[in-house]
């Protein structure tokens, strides 16, 4: 698939997807979420993809929200399915059977923030801004933002924020649980892929299973979700990484993983 709007490489285990649009400070138009829907779907069949850091272009936004211009002369049902679409590629994101990192530099906000949600953990850096200022424009968030920002942050929290469109900056974003880590703008680069070897060298198969194991628990039963655990790490048991990840802390040396 050819991109437009994104660029797309791998480099050492690290598949990276940058919304390139710096001119429109990175917004979402329909092709980009087409694009981004294509480039994930790429990366989850690619063996040299271990994990994937999703960022935007620039020094100024990863994305700063939803093209409006595409907003403007949507009715009931467009709506509908513009809506369907995003929502389609952040579950893509989210249920992702590898980590996602995304690296916030700069704006987020509406579907840059929900973008964000849908990854597994947010580096931002300190000019990082985040929201969900649909309310101000007569609109409610669509791509999954009235639903993940409340299990990120707890409803009460969430509904101010969605309630007022309120931009809040890195730091509070932080205090909120809403990313992982904040860190100087010249030192995101460097952070994300930090964050993502200390991943990749673990075994992937693993990672893959955990994060289904969170996603298909989170908002189950308690008693639910440890039978999905526990199927999941017998399964894992069942690997030939499981092997030989025991085996070589046992016999006090570094695992070579091979993702079987």
């Amino acid at each position: 698939m050819e991109f437009k709007n994104l660029l797309v490489k791998v480099e050492d285990g690290i598949g990276w997807i940058i919304v390139n649009r710096p001119e429109k400070l990175n917004a979402l138009n329909w092709q980009t979420v087409e694009e981004l829907d294509g480039a994930f779907a790429a990366f989850a069949e690619d063996d040299a993809v271990r994990v994937v850091i999703f960022t935007g272009s620039g020094e100024k936004a990863f994305v700063a929200g939803a093209d409006i211009t595409e907003l403007v002369n949507l009715d009931e049902e467009k709506g509908r399915d513009y809506a369907r679409k995003g929502q389609k590629v952040t579950e893509l994101i989210e249920s992702f059977p590898k980590p996602v990192i995304a690296g916030l530099n700069g704006f987020a906000l509406g579907g840059g923030t929900e973008f964000a949600m849908a990854c597994h953990v947010r580096v931002a850096s300190t000019n990082a801004k985040m929201g969900q200022p649909e309310v101000k424009i007569g609109l409610i968030p669509g791509y999954g933002g009235t639903q993940r920002l409340p299990r990120l942050v707890g409803k009460g929290r969430a509904l101010e924020l969605l309630l007022t469109g309120r931009t809040i900056d890195a730091p509070e974003a932080f205090r909120l649980g809403l990313v992982n880590a904040v860190v100087a703008p010249e030192e995101l680069h460097k952070a994300c892929v930090a964050l993502a070897k200390e991943m990749t060298a673990n075994a992937p198969l693993a990672l893959g299973l955990v994060i289904k194991a969170v996603n298909k628990g989170l908002d189950r039963p308690l008693d639910e979700a440890l039978e999905k655990e526990a199927k999941y790490f017998g399964r894992v048991c069942a690997t030939e990484d499981s092997v030989e990840g025991t085996k070589a802390f046992l016999e006090k040396r570094k695992p070579n993983f091979r993702g079987r």
